[in-house]
């Protein structure tokens, strides 16, 4: 395994490649600290060299650990035995997914980031501060994931930049401090944000809140914060519903059409040139299976396999109310008569079609204020604000149904939750975040029927370790019930 430091005048700044599977490091560049680490370009051009990271290491595998769990999806016009393995929630170590590479590379930039930009000078300290404030987030960001997929997993806050520096081959820390780090990370961010920071693809004080409600709802729900963690949560829900700059949209499609509108809050930047792809290319229609005249118009199609697919049950809950604008963004269905063919599709960060290519330049929209409206009203529930919970989630079907009052204030405490998680599954298909709502809710094996009854299996709920980790690391041990 190692890490490569490279300049690149093509990636803009510093990056970090590496097959990284056991965390050791070997530097194939001899280019020293001293001489990337001069002044505050190099500092930002290492901050958009972490985004690059960032983007990457998520591009296919947010929806995999995100969403594909969930029993809602399935085999497209094809399929493949990697994602069967995931939609039936059988895993191995051997799973292209069990590995959490790309994710170490990225704390690996953060680390580097936050290790030498406090030695620099910046014209502006506040230019400074959202340097390691974004160091922070992605940080944050990274390990709280860790935490939700493979529970114990090692913390590392050093940047390696060198095969002779210490810690290169971790044990896995427990998963109560893997969640603890993200707290601090957090935390550290908010200190040090300049509230004048309003970036929708880079870190800001509204993406650092939803972060942090998003995580200390999780606490509380899933790891037995207590009511800290709650009333967290709403402190920073609350900050964010309070920042003039969010709103949410009238339209809902134009969330995705408009990727710098006040919906959104934190979006991974594609642009053509720089950075396109991720796992948006799966659930297109193949090009060579549509008549010419319909490419496009209206259907998406794309450059290889619609891999994958909504299950005819999460189908049929996106499309139960015949007024709910989002089901035509969530997939739309087509009849080409001269195939005598139907065809469905996703709407959402499908990119565009340019000279008979797909190009995937859409931002992939990670938090948007949508989110924090229905964090609102789970938050609100558990505190036994039935009134207040209802009227936030009444925010949302009214833009969806165009109905006032859709939700009663009659509803038990039970039946809101119940409301709001499917509210969930029809704002946020493909978006990569329903597999943590099932396990917020605790619905994971009510609800999916390859779950159903497997209960007490040790850690079925996490992934195993990449077999690659621990053949490469010896201190990297097993998870648990998948050791055998």
């Amino acid at each position: 395994m190692r890490f490569i430091v490279i300049l690149s005048v093509l990636f803009i700044g510093i990056s970090l490649s590496s097959c990284h599977d056991d965390l050791d490091v070997s530097q194939k560049s001899e280019v020293s600290a001293q001489s990337m680490w001069q002044d505050e370009g190099d500092a930002l051009s290492a901050m958009y060299g972490l985004y690059n990271r960032f983007r990457s290491a998520f591009n296919a595998n947010y929806i995999y650990w995100g969403e594909y769990r969930t029993g809602l999806w399935a085999d497209g016009l094809a399929g493949q035995t990697t994602r069967d393995q995931v939609y039936q929630n059988q895993l191995a170590p051997d799973h292209g997914q069990a590995n959490w590479a790309d994710v170490y590379t990225t704390i690996n930039a953060a680390n580097l980031v936050l290790k030498h930009t406090p030695d620099i000078s910046f014209a502006d300290e506040n230019t400074k501060n959202k340097v390691l404030a974004n160091a922070y987030y992605v940080r944050a960001f990274c390990y709280y994931w860790i935490g939700r997929i493979w529970g114990d997993a090692p913390i590392l806050l050093e940047g390696f930049e060198s095969d002779k520096q210490e810690g290169l081959f971790p044990t896995r820390d427990p998963a109560d401090a893997v969640f603890k780090q993200v707290e601090d990370d957090i935390n550290s961010a908010i200190s040090i944000m300049p509230a004048s920071v309003n970036d929708r693809n880079l870190a800001s004080l509204g993406s650092l809140n939803i972060l942090k409600a998003d995580y200390n709802l999780w606490m509380y729900k899933v790891r037995n914060g207590g009511d800290a963690a709650l009333e967290n949560a709403a402190s920073a829900v609350n900050a964010v519903l309070n920042n003039a700059n969010y709103s949410l949209a009238d339209n809902f499609s134009s969330v995705f059409e408009n990727e710098e509108g006040p919906e959104i809050i934190f979006a991974w930047s594609y642009i053509q040139d720089e950075y396109t792809g991720g796992y948006p290319a799966d659930y297109l229609v193949p090009s060579q299976y549509i008549s010419p005249e319909y490419i496009d118009n209206p259907v998406k199609v794309g450059s290889h396999q619609q891999w994958c697919f909504y299950t005819q049950e999460y189908k049929a809950l996106l499309s139960e109310n015949e007024n709910d604008q989002r089901t035509i963004v969530s997939f739309e269905t087509f009849y080409d008569d001269q195939k005598d063919g139907i065809f469905q599709w996703i709407n959402k960060f499908a990119g565009n079609w340019v000279n008979g290519t797909r190009i995937f330049d859409s931002d992939v929209v990670v938090y948007r204020f949508a989110d924090a409206i229905l964090f609102d009203a789970e938050i609100k529930n558990a505190r036994n604000d039935r009134a207040g919970a209802i009227a936030a989630l009444n925010k949302i079907a009214k833009r969806a149904y165009s109905e006032d009052n859709f939700y009663a204030l009659t509803l038990s405490k039970e039946e809101i939750d119940e409301a709001i998680l499917t509210e969930r599954l029809k704002e946020f298909p493909a978006e990569g975040k329903l597999w943590w709502d099932y396990l917020r809710f605790n619905v994971a094996f009510k609800r999916n029927p390859y779950l159903k009854g497997r209960e007490n299996e040790l850690n079925v709920l996490l992934w195993p370790v990449s077999s690659a980790s621990i053949n490469r690391n010896p201190n990297i041990t097993q998870t648990p019930g998948y050791d055998k």
